[in-house]
């Protein structure tokens, strides 16, 4: 069974071997394992110790104009020489599509070889007592309430690799670790209310997460701050967004911009590449090559090597995320097929700052639901928050919507921080937008 990088090339060099000499024009194989280890607390109470170790061979075959995909756990040579000819056999059953090519080896060249720095020792050393001495800090400092009810916490950590092999020349692999470390609280709120907070912070070093007691105390203050939560005015006011639940936005809103929604006409981008779609506040960078970075890669999943991807520009849809297959249906050049670490420059204040410059309106901490709709952009998203007073967060308020058109309410987008979320593929800092609507209680 793999246990290192070098078995898992060998295994995906191999299935490659196996699949062209069964008749397949191409083959992309990759093998990978993981394992992780999670350990749970509820109140003073040991809940859940998981730990699991994963290994696998993923398959994708072109035959005769014909594509399909496979995977296994069963790893033994043996195995692999029965399950690849049958793989092979069952694509010729498929329908052919014209579209489907293993990627040009010229999108594997000149890959980039910056540092990622993905890999912590200090996480591969983590002891099972020293995840249940964190947890019984971060539970300690998480009840340290008279309202508490209940407090939740928990500590996981990976350990994951893979490596990637092409009847085409591709060979490539990563290996990376990531920590977490968070819980949930709920108290004892006014009659039958009970406010809930939480907080949880990660990192692909152990260095880099905070103080456990510290993330147990935070957990403990995001449900505090709840208490006496009302349901929220209907008004029509500026916005502004923690970092935390910033990256919701950013996410929803370049969710459509990829080859296979324009493909399929379902983008709200469709038709204005090289226009304005935001303020010119708006600056969103997809960059693979982020030290650290939760999603950082050398290249994507198609073997495309990675480079930073200016997605908007000053408010201007530059690019979109174009695989190789979606590409050649619309007629254009791939850029990479998925989205890794967004970032957002430019900002020069923090969110107290922003606080203060807006004076009044609502602050949003965390979104509870709703939908959009990739075609057109409209959207409704429950909140939770609090009233803006005088320049600082004030009341709690809930039981709210707000509601409108994303290009439109990214067209009112007025500042961004400099406080990006760091826990995150999405590296958020506080929006504020003007004139937003929001539905709650009767004005």
């Amino acid at each position: 069974m793999p246990e290192g990088l070098e078995d898992l090339r060998a295994r995906a060099a191999e299935a490659v071997e196996l699949a062209t000499r069964a008749g397949a024009q191409d083959a992309w194989g990759t093998a990978s394992k993981e394992r992780s280890v999670e350990v749970e607390y509820r109140d003073d109470i040991l809940e859940k110790v998981q730990e699991s170790t994963t290994r696998g061979l993923s398959l994708r075959l072109w035959v005769d104009g014909r594509y399909s995909t496979h995977r296994t756990t069963d790893l033994r040579p043996a195995s692999l020489r029965s399950f690849i000819p049958e793989a092979v056999a069952l694509t010729r059953a498929l329908e052919e599509d014209r579209f489907r090519h293993i990627t040009p080896p010229e999108l594997y060249a000149e890959r980039p070889t910056d540092a990622l720095d993905l890999v912590s020792g200090a996480v591969q050393r983590v002891t099972p007592e020293q995840r249940i001495d964190w947890c019984q800090e971060m539970v300690e400092a998480a009840r340290a309430h008279e309202r508490i009810i209940s407090a939740t916490v928990g500590v996981s950590t990976r350990e994951g690799m893979f490596a990637a092999a092409s009847s085409n020349g591709f060979s490539g692999d990563r290996e990376s670790t990531s920590v977490w470390c968070g819980g949930e609280v709920t108290l004892r709120g006014e009659g039958e209310r009970r406010p809930e907070g939480y907080h949880w912070a990660g990192s692909t070093h152990l260095e880099e997460v905070p103080g456990r007691a510290a993330i147990g105390a935070r957990a403990l203050a995001q449900a505090a701050r709840r208490l006496g939560s009302t349901k929220g005015p209907t008004a029509r006011t500026t916005m502004v967004v923690e970092p935390r639940a910033a990256g919701h936005l950013l996410r929803r809103l370049i969710g459509p911009a990829n080859a296979g929604s324009f493909s399929q006409e379902r983008s709200f981008f469709l038709g204005k590449l090289g226009e304005a779609v935001a303020s010119d506040e708006l600056t969103l960078i997809d960059d693979p090559l982020m030290a650290r970075g939760f999603a950082s890669r050398h290249f994507d999943g198609e073997g495309i090597r990675s480079r930073r991807l200016p997605l908007v520009e000053a408010g201007v849809l530059r690019n979109i995320y174009v695989d190789t297959y979606h590409g050649r249906k619309i007629d254009m050049a791939p850029t990479t097929g998925s989205r890794s670490n967004l970032s957002v420059p430019g900002g020069t204040k923090d969110l107290a700052e922003l606080l203060a410059d807006a004076e009044r309106g609502i602050l949003v901490t965390s979104w509870l639901g709703g939908n959009a709709d990739t075609t057109t952009g409209d959207f409704s998203f429950g909140l939770r928050g609090h009233l803006i007073e005088n320049g600082e967060a004030g009341a709690p308020v809930g039981e709210m919507n707000v509601t409108g058109n994303l290009l439109t309410l990214f067209s009112q987008l007025v500042a961004v921080g400099n406080d990006p979320w760091p826990y995150s593929t999405v590296r958020a800092p506080t929006l504020v937008f003007e004139d937003v609507q929001f539905s709650g209680a009767a004005a």
